[in-house]
C-alpha cells in the first residue's frame, strides 16, 4: 500500500498546519482513471460520443478533472495520515492549499485543530466556605404573600377611579410628533403602576374612570430597544374600557387547603421551610462547586480550538436571542456585540471547565457504569411520568444516550471535587 508523506508544524497549542504528499503513482493512476471517464462521455462538437482526441478531451476537461483527483484522493489520504498518528481533530480538517501539477506528486496543505494539552493544578482539599443555609420566618411569609398574590382574583368594578393595582383594558391611538403619522389603535390589559409600565401612562391612567380618554406624550431615548419608537416623540390617546381590582385571599386553613393535602395553614408553613431549606441548600452547593471550578480553572492556562469556541458561542447567541420577547429580537450594533462578546465568554469558561472535569474524571478513573445509566434512565421515567421504555427509545435517538453520559460524567467529577474540598463555615 502506497503511503502518504506528511510533515506538521505547530501553529499554537490547538492548532496545527500540516503538509500532505500523495505519491506520483497515485495520482497517475488516479488521472487516467478520471480522463478515461470523462473522455468516455465527452460531446464535443465534430466527433462521435467518446471518439473525441485525448488530447482535446484533456484541454476541455482538465478542471474537472483536477476537481475529481482532489475531491477523491484528498479526504482518503488526509484521514489515514491522521489515523496512522493517532490524531482525532476537534473539526473536519481544512485543505488551505493545493499544488496540482500532471505528472507529479499532488501536494496538500491542511489545517486542523486539536483539544489542549495541560497539566491539572491541585484539585484536592481546595478550601472554600460554606454559605447560610437558614430560613427565617420572613422568608416563609414572603413565600406565603406570593403564593397569596398568585391566588387574587380580580372583580369588575364600574363606579370608582383606576388605581394602582387595577387591571384595566385599554385602548391606546399613538401619533409621531414630527411626522404625524397615527400608529394603529390596540387593545391591551395594563396593570397600573406596574414598574415595566411607562411612567407616564401609569400617571395617565391612575384616577381615570371606564369611558374616560387621556393624552400623555413619551419621548422615547436614541438607544431605546424598540427601533421603531427610538428617539421619537409619541402622543398617546388612552381610553379605559373596563377596571378590574385585586382581592387577596385570607391566609387561613381553608386558604392551605387550597393547595395540596395541608390540613391547616401550620403544615403549609412547614412544607414552605422544607422548600426553602432544600432550595438554599441547593444554592449554596451550586455556590461551592462554581467557587472550586474557579480555583482550579485560575491555576491553569491553556489555548481552546477555535472552531469549538466558534460554534459554543453561536449557540448561546441563538438562545439569548430566542429568549427576548417578540418585538425586541432586532437589536442594533452595540446590543448585538455585546450579547456576542458575553456569548463568547460563557462559551470560553464552559469548554474550559469541561476539558477540567474530564481530564480530573480520567485521571481518576472516574465513569459512568450501565448500572448508572439505567438508574438515571429510572429517574428521568418517574419525574417525566413516562414509561422506562419510552425514555430509553428517545435516548438512543441521535446520541443522546452519549450526551447524557457525558453530562453524568460531568456532575459525578463535581461531586467528587464537593466531597474532597476543605469546607469551611
Amino acid at each position: 500500500m502506497e503511503k502518504e508523506q506528511k510533515k506538521t508544524k505547530k501553529l499554537n497549542s490547538c492548532q496545527r498546519e500540516m503538509d500532505v504528499t500523495i505519491s506520483e503513482d497515485k495520482v497517475k493512476r488516479k488521472y487516467k482513471e478520471s480522463l478515461d471517464y470523462f473522455a468516455g462521455r465527452a460531446k464535443i462538437k465534430g466527433f462521435r460520443q467518446g471518439k473525441a482526441p485525448i488530447n482535446l478531451v484533456k484541454q476541455m476537461y482538465q478542471d474537472d478533472i483536477k476537481s475529481s483527483i482532489i475531491n477523491d484522493l484528498a479526504p482518503k489520504a488526509i484521514h489515514e495520515v491522521l489515523s496512522k498518528e493517532n490524531i482525532f481533530p476537534v473539526a473536519s480538517p481544512v485543505i488551505t492549499d493545493i499544488d496540482f501539477q500532471e505528472g507529479k506528486p499532488l501536494n496538500l496543505k491542511v489545517k486542523y485543530e486539536v483539544w489542549p494539552e495541560f497539566e491539572l493544578p491541585k484539585y484536592k482539599n481546595i478550601k472554600v466556605k460554606r454559605g447560610k443555609n437558614s430560613v427565617s420566618k420572613k422568608d416563609v411569609d414572603e413565600s406565603l404573600e406570593n403564593l397569596r398574590e398568585k391566588s387574587a382574583k380580580y372583580n369588575p368594578v364600574e363606579n370608582r377611579e383606576a388605581r394602582k393595582d387595577d387591571y384595566v383594558l385599554t385602548e391606546i391611538k399613538g401619533t409621531d410628533l414630527d411626522t404625524k403619522k397615527m400608529f394603529p389603535t390596540e387593545k391591551s390589559v395594563v396593570l397600573v403602576g406596574h414598574n415595566d409600565n411607562e411612567k407616564s401612562l401609569n400617571e395617565a391612567l391612575t384616577g381615570m374612570r371606564i369611558g374616560e380618554e387621556k393624552d400623555f406624550v413619551v419621548k422615547y431615548k436614541n438607544e431605546h430597544k424598540n427601533n421603531k419608537l427610538a428617539g421619537k416623540s409619541i402622543k398617546y390617546t388612552v381610553k379605559i374600557l373596563s377596571i378590574k381590582e385585586k382581592s387577596l385571599p385570607e391566609l387561613n386553613d381553608d386558604f392551605a387547603k387550597d393547595f395540596g393535602e395541608f390540613k391547616d395553614m401550620h403544615s403549609l408553613k412547614n412544607e414552605i421551610e422544607k422548600e426553602l431549606t432544600a432550595s438554599k441548600e441547593n444554592i449554596s452547593k451550586q455556590k461551592l462547586i462554581d467557587e472550586i471550578i474557579k480555583k482550579i480553572s485560575d491555576k491553569v492556562d491553556f489555548g481552546l480550538p477555535e472552531s469549538v469556541v466558534d460554534h459554543e458561542t453561536m449557540s448561546n447567541i441563538q438562545k439569548v436571542l430566542s429568549s427576548l420577547p417578540r418585538g425586541q429580537q432586532k437589536l442594533n450594533k452595540k446590543e448585538m456585540e455585546k450579547i456576542k462578546k458575553e456569548a463568547q465568554e460563557r462559551a470560553r469558561k464552559s469548554i474550559k471547565t469541561h476539558l477540567i472535569l474530564n481530564k480530573i474524571a480520567e485521571k481518576e478513573k472516574i465513569e459512568i457504569s450501565d448500572k448508572d445509566l439505567e438508574k438515571e434512565f429510572h429517574s428521568l421515567a418517574k419525574a417525566n411520568n413516562v414509561p422506562l421504555v419510552r425514555i430509553k427509545e428517545y435516548m438512543k435517538q441521535e446520541g443522546r444516550q452519549e450526551s447524557l453520559k457525558q453530562n453524568m460524567l460531568l456532575q459525578k467529577t463535581v461531586d467528587f471535587l464537593v466531597d474532597n474540598a476543605r469546607i469551611e463555615g
